[in-house]
């Protein structure tokens, strides 16, 4: 289960910094988080419009049952059956850039994960608006072998090569999010 992501703008990742310079201009004076993602933190989603992939701002978590806490997950084998995801899992998907995300493993000890030699990390998200606030959750599926030894869920991570086919095919969505995921990079911090 993701808890906290990345979004770091250092000079090389130039495909993420670009998607937050993008969504700071769409987002205005709205104090858009870079650096570690937290539940609740204004964080740059990516969305189509006209056939157009465009990155805009969002609150991190649905709003929980009963007026409690954020949701701020999604499992992907369960999505289509729960009401508060089964409408934006058909016309609302997102996706999340990050250049990584956090687990915690035994000890409470956190790690993170990245994609080896790239920059960027886009995670399965959904979208949908509360009042006049836009707000998304990650979608999670079972760890692979990369992860398991720390968490047993991990975000659906979303080759950039597809990412338009998540944001515009349903059909493709269904099969991104049953496909098995990458292998990562995990970097333990020090305690």
């Amino acid at each position: 289960m993701c808890g906290r992501y990345t979004l770091f703008t250092d000079t090389e990742a130039r495909e993420i910094r670009e998607i937050i310079e993008a969504t700071q201009r769409q987002a205005g004076s709205a104090p858009l988080k870079t650096g570690e993602i937290f539940p609740t933190n204004l964080a740059p989603i990516l969305t189509c419009s006209r056939q157009r992939i465009q990155a805009e701002a969002a609150v991190w978590g649905f709003p929980g049952f009963q007026g409690r806490g954020v949701l701020i997950n999604a499992r992907a084998e369960t999505a289509a059956e729960k009401r508060t995801f089964q409408k934006p899992l058909r016309v609302s998907r997102c996706a999340v850039p990050s250049t990584g995300f956090y687990e915690w493993g035994p000890g409470k000890r956190k790690h993170c994960f990245r994609l080896p030699e790239t920059e960027a990390l886009y995670m399965a998200g959904l979208w949908n608006d509360y009042g006049e606030e836009r707000k998304f959750v990650i979608l999670t599926t079972a760890a692979n072998a990369s992860v398991a030894p720390v968490h047993d869920r991990m975000p659906v991570i979303l080759p950039r090569d597809r990412l338009e086919e998540w944001l515009l095919d349903p059909e493709a969505a269904q099969l991104l999010l049953r496909a098995p995921q990458p292998g990562l990079d995990a970097f333990p911090e020090a305690l």
